[in-house]
């Protein structure tokens, strides 16, 4: 089913792999124009040329902890491509440490880029979508935001902040035409997942992160497999799109019922 989304144009940030890149690709699909942008140029660039034809995908550079720089790359979008109907914020980082090893330092910096990072890049559109009285900001933010992990009390923390700066967002401009929800994955196939494995193939590794770990309190997934970044950018499409008209302030888990939905 189509999702209404030719011509549109979507930001995505930390295009350049992972969940990123399956976004961008899935509103390539649908026939969005997106600007892929990512902190290293190679994949975005990358991205483009795999999907470049008519110009369907723009590259840019972008370090969403800077708050001039994204200002000054949605008002340059903005000029020369046209308005924004679409933004995502993926972008992440996963500094994983127990609370009493973790340094100022990591704490900071996973806050400046999961947290500062949806806040500026979603202030930046949704003043200009606002002014236009329509739009959609999607934030992916993880089903650690809802449930303790151990070793990741940063990332789980500055996902619930993006979460519900998302939600508060969205309520502020529902009335005028713009929605704002949350995607939240579960475990799914990408580098950050990978850096996570201690087994030595990933067919043992993967098991185990399906049959859960009593010892550090998680549950496994009851669908029995691990994400594809597709599945999460299916979930991200659909929120963007008309098909979810009268959904906002929402947060999705993809997570194949991991956190028991808790």
């Amino acid at each position: 089913m189509s999702a209404g989304l030719a011509g549109r144009l979507a930001l995505v940030t930390g295009a350049g792999r992972g969940i990123g890149a399956a976004v961008a690709a899935a509103l390539v699909e649908q026939g969005a124009r997106v600007l892929a942008t990512d902190l290293t140029p190679g994949g975005v660039e990358a991205l483009a040329a795999e999907h470049g034809h008519g110009d369907q995908v723009t590259a840019r550079t972008l370090d969403v902890t800077d708050a001039a720089a994204v200002e000054a790359l949605v008002d340059d979008t903005e000029r020369t491509l046209g308005p924004l109907d679409i933004a995502v914020n993926v972008a992440g980082v996963l500094r994983g440490s127990h609370v009493v090893d973790l340094t100022d330092e990591d704490w900071a910096a996973t806050f400046a880029v999961n947290a500062d990072g949806v806040f500026h890049v979603s202030r930046a559109v949704a003043r200009r979508m606002a002014e236009r009285g329509h739009g959609s900001i999607v934030t992916v933010a993880s089903n650690a935001a809802g449930i303790p992990r151990s070793g990741m009390a940063a990332y789980a923390a500055s996902k619930a902040a993006a979460v519900m700066f998302t939600k508060c967002l969205g309520l502020e401009v529902a009335a005028s035409g713009v929605r704002c929800n949350t995607v939240s994955p579960g475990s799914t196939l990408t580098d950050m997942q990978r850096a996570l494995w201690t087994a030595d193939d990933e067919t043992t590794a993967a098991r185990r992160v399906i049959e859960g770990d009593p010892a550090t309190y998680r549950t496994g997934i009851p669908l029995g497999r691990i994400a594809d970044p597709a599945d999460i950018a299916e979930a991200v499409v659909f929120l963007a799109s008309d098909r979810a008209r009268h959904i906002t302030m929402h947060d999705l888990y993809v997570d194949g019922g991991a956190t028991l939905r808790a």
